[in-house]
Order: structure tokens, then C-alpha cells, then sequence
């Protein structure tokens, strides 16, 4: 009789068959589809980072405490993306696996890639959107609007390399989580293997790209509604300045550093099997 159900995780060789599997699923999702779900994973990541904005704006934790819990209620994100259902920019960075393995080409990576991360930005305006006209920010005296405008002049204001080398560190913790998420047979399975890589990568202070589409833009539209000093610097510009470095590093850090060795470790073997018949 065929086991439906188990207690086992799977074993790290079988996970890099499935992300590898997965990964031609993801690149010839219909259009739509991929729009659709792109969308919900940059409103899902979007919703970890207002989280993340609550909890970490009150004054009286402990740095520490604040990373900490930081770190676990950004971890919401990843959780609706991966238990609910979406298609997210870094996470999406490990179909380099299916590219490698030439099961997918260069076209459809591509075209996956750049689909499913504008619809991860028009997710995450979108719920800046909602935020910002909810007066959602007002909470504690205003303090959660402050602390957002802080984030976001902060990042704004990040070196291009000091944002690049954050964004692969942020990346391989991201794509570590979804390989772990991957090993589980339950949802509790999934969300255990989820939240301590997130909340790592969070606590660390590193960068990821869908996170900062809805932080920085947030930052911008409360500049002119709280007082904060050194925000009158934040703008559109700076956003854009942000994602760049943020995003080369995201993918260098989730399809070269996860994706690729992983490839080489398991598959490679197979690749070239493949490639003789």
C-alpha cells in the first residue's frame, strides 16, 4: 500500500529532485497565473514587513528582543507564500536548479523571473496603498509611522555594496528556508522550517528586494505626515537605488549560492546523463 501520509522529512537529494521538478511547474505556469500569484506574494511579504513595523516600534525593547522579534513576525511572509500559495521573486531564484539541469531554458527563467517580480511590486504598492489610506500608521501615538519612515530613510540611504553584500546574505537564508519548507510533509513542517532562517536573515539586518518594495515606499508617503529628521533625503530615486544592489544580490545569493550548488552536489550527474542520450 502506498504511504500518502508520513512523518519523515525527505532527504536532502530528494528535496533538490523536487525543487528541480517544482521549478519547470513554476516556469510554465500560465501567464495569468503568475501574474495572479505574484501579486499576492509581494501583498504576503508586504504583510510580514507591517508586522515586523508594529512590533519593532516600541521604544522600550531591548535591541536584541526587537531583532528577535523582528525577525519572527516577518516571518509571516514567507509562511502565506509558501502554506497559502504565491510566486515570489527570491524564492523563484532556485529555478536556476531546472535551468541547470536544462529542463527549463534561459527564455523561460527569464521571462519567470521578470513577470513574477513586477507583480511582486504591484503586489506590495498595492498594500502600501491600503496602509497609507487606513491611517494604519497613526497606531501608538503615531509611533508605528515614525519608525516606518526610519526604515525606510535608512535603506535608502544604504551603500550600493553594503545593500548588494546584505542582499546575498539575505538571499541564501531565504532560499535555505524554502528548501527546508520543501523537506516537510506538514504544514507544521513547513512553518518550523520557515521561521528560523527568516528570522535570522531579519534579525542580521540584510536585505531583501520584495520586502523593501513595500518599506521604502511606505517610508516615502509618511515623510510629509511625521516627523522625522533626516527624511526630507527619501525619495523614488532612493528606492530605486536601493533595489538594484538589493536585487543582483538576492539573486546571487539565491540562484549562485543555493540553487547552483546544490545543482552540483545532486544533479549534476544526471544533467550530463541527460545530455549524452
Amino acid at each position: 500500500m502506498v504511504e500518502i501520509f508520513g512523518f519523515d522529512a525527505y532527504a536532502p537529494k530528494e528535496i533538490a529532485e523536487r525543487v528541480e521538478a517544482v521549478g519547470v511547474a513554476k516556469a510554465r505556469l500560465p501567464l495569468v497565473s503568475q501574474i495572479a500569484l505574484g501579486v499576492l506574494a509581494g501583498g504576503f511579504i508586504g504583510l510580514g514587513a507591517l508586522y515586523f513595523t508594529v512590533v519593532t516600534s516600541d521604544a522600550t525593547l531591548s535591541f536584541a528582543a526587537s531583532r528577535l522579534l523582528g525577525g519572527l513576525t516577518f516571518s509571516l511572509g514567507l509562511i502565506l507564500v509558501i502554506v497559502a500559495g504565491a510566486e515570489l521573486f527570491t524564492g523563484n531564484n532556485l529555478l536556476v536548479m531546472a535551468w541547470a539541469s536544462k529542463r527549463i531554458s534561459t527564455a523561460e527563467l527569464l521571462q519567470n523571473w521578470t513577470v513574477i517580480y513586477l507583480a511582486n511590486l504591484a503586489g506590495a504598492l498595492g498594500l502600501v496603498l491600503l496602509v497609507f489610506f487606513s491611517n494604519h500608521w497613526q497606531m501608538n501615538g503615531n509611533a508605528v509611522g515614525i519608525h516606518a519612515v526610519k526604515i525606510a530613510t535608512a535603506k535608502a540611504a544604504m551603500p550600493f555594496w553594503d545593500a548588494f553584500l546584505k542582499g546575498i546574505l539575505c538571499n541564501i537564508l531565504v532560499c535555505l528556508a524554502v528548501w527546508l519548507a520543501l523537506a516537510g510533509r506538514s504544514v507544521v513542517d513547513k512553518i518550523c522550517a520557515i521561521v528560523f532562517p527568516i528570522s535570522a536573515f531579519v534579525a542580521a539586518g540584510f536585505e531583501h528586494s520584495i520586502a523593501n518594495m513595500y518599506f521604502i515606499p511606505l517610508g516615502i508617503l509618511l515623510k510629509d505626515q511625521v516627523a522625522v529628521g533626516g527624511a526630507e533625503t527619501l525619495s523614488w530615486f532612493g528606492f530605486g537605488a536601493n533595489l538594484l544592489p538589493v536585487t543582483l544580490g538576492n539573486i546571487v545569493g539565491g540562484a549562485a549560492m543555493v540553487a547552483l550548488v546544490y545543482f552540483f552536489i545532486y544533479q549534476r550527474g544526471k544533467a550530463a546523463t541527460k545530455q549524452e542520450k
